[in-house]
């Protein structure tokens, strides 16, 4: 859906290229991508006026060109099929994801881009290296420079975190993919620093909206001393959150105080026992579900009630916020979606390298349970 949405604002974008090419394009790609396999029958020309907001006249001189180029098959009264096959072989896509198997998020992402009706004729590829004692940033090098002996078609990458060095190790990853012409798309997050962009394309969640949804929903529930704890060295995605929760306490006219927003390790019990005697919250947003299981932790540790005497909410809703002792408050990441969109949003690059860079940001789902008191 997301990846249609994309092209439907280029064809209506007012481009040079006319729109019966773009929608002849876009359709193209998809049926050498795999999305529709031999015999099978395309949309109806209804449907594609709608998908990419352009006239029946437009959508039916695009499919009188797949149609000359032996793509399709026209049948009268019954629909346009697809007649020649994929494209042979297919793409072969890395996957560089140093944080696979440790942070959820990314297992169902992948299981999203497998099952996209994209993938039938690609494949995906993890990759491995010999010394499994190096370190998450030497193994990630190591990775890069793997995908680009092999000269995949391109490269999924969620640049590292919660590493002293990760700006420089993810930049200088991303200059070898680059200078090897390899495309990259980006997984929920940015390989430079805020504000700083890059050129590639992103793909996740509206990370800076999260931190307000989530820090809206205590201020409803009549939270005022809203405290924001992230471990340290956590990704731009992280500074966004923090963002957001700022905007929303601003928005409502709430207490803002800059020693209410930390930087601990949550696993530091001391840390917490000190932040929680000095700044007194009454309600805890954190980075993410992986810091707010820990938080939890501490605090009923050290006999704090939750939510009695502090609310807690995080974002991600991993599949153990449910399973904490007191079921976790989360923002859910659309992840299977996120990977579908992913692939498409690779194989768009593949095709035209010239694209300008996109940040494509799925909707999230507010989860209520019983941390936050609601």
């Amino acid at each position: 859906m997301r990846a249609r949405n994309v092209e439907s604002a280029a064809v209506r974008g007012g481009s040079q290229v006319p729109k019966h090419a773009q929608v002849y394009a876009a359709l193209r790609r998809e049926i050498q991508a795999g999305r529709w396999v031999r015999g099978e029958r395309l949309p109806s020309e209804a449907e594609l006026v709608r998908r990419f907001g352009a006239s029946r006249i437009t959508v039916g001189r695009a499919m009188r060109d797949l149609q000359e180029r032996g793509l399709i098959e026209r049948r009268a009264g019954s629909g346009s099929y697809v007649k020649s096959a994929a494209a042979p072989g297919g793409h072969t896509f890395g996957l560089l994801i140093p944080d696979l198997g440790e942070t959820e998020i990314f297992e169902a992402v992948c299981q999203g881009m497998m099952a996209s009706p994209l993938a039938r004729e690609h494949a995906l590829i993890w990759g491995s290296v010999r010394d499994a004692d190096s370190s998450k940033e030497e193994r990630a090098w190591q990775l890069c420079h793997q995908y680009i002996e092999r000269q995949v078609s391109g490269v999924f990458f969620a640049p590292l975190e919660l590493s002293p060095d990760k700006d420089d190790v993810n930049q200088r990853i991303a200059q070898a993919l680059d200078d090897a012409r390899v495309p990259v798309v980006l997984l929920d997050r940015t390989v430079w620093p805020y504000p700083r962009r890059g050129h590639h394309d992103l793909v996740g969640i509206d990370n800076r909206r999260a931190g307000y949804v989530v820090t809206d929903h205590l201020l409803r529930q009549g939270a005022r001393r809203i405290a924001f704890i992230a471990a340290p060295h956590t990704a731009a995605t992280i500074e966004a959150r923090e963002a957001g929760y700022r905007e929303a306490l601003f928005a409502w006219d709430a207490p803002i105080d800059r020693a209410w927003s930390r930087r601990i390790d949550p696993e530091d019990r001391a840390a917490i026992r000190e932040f929680m005697n000095t700044a007194r919250p009454d309600a805890i947003v954190c980075g993410n579900d992986r810091t707010a299981a820990r938080v939890m932790h501490a605090l009923l540790a050290l006999e704090y009630r939750i939510p009695g005497d502090v609310r807690l909410v995080g974002i991600d809703d991993l599949e153990y916020a449910s399973l904490l002792p007191v079921p976790l408050t989360t923002l859910r990441q659309p992840t299977r979606p996120i990977g579908d969109a992913a692939l498409s949003a690779m194989l768009d690059r593949v095709a035209r390298r010239e694209l300008p860079a996109r940040d494509i940001l799925l909707p999230c789902e507010l989860v209520v349970r019983r941390s936050c008191g609601a």
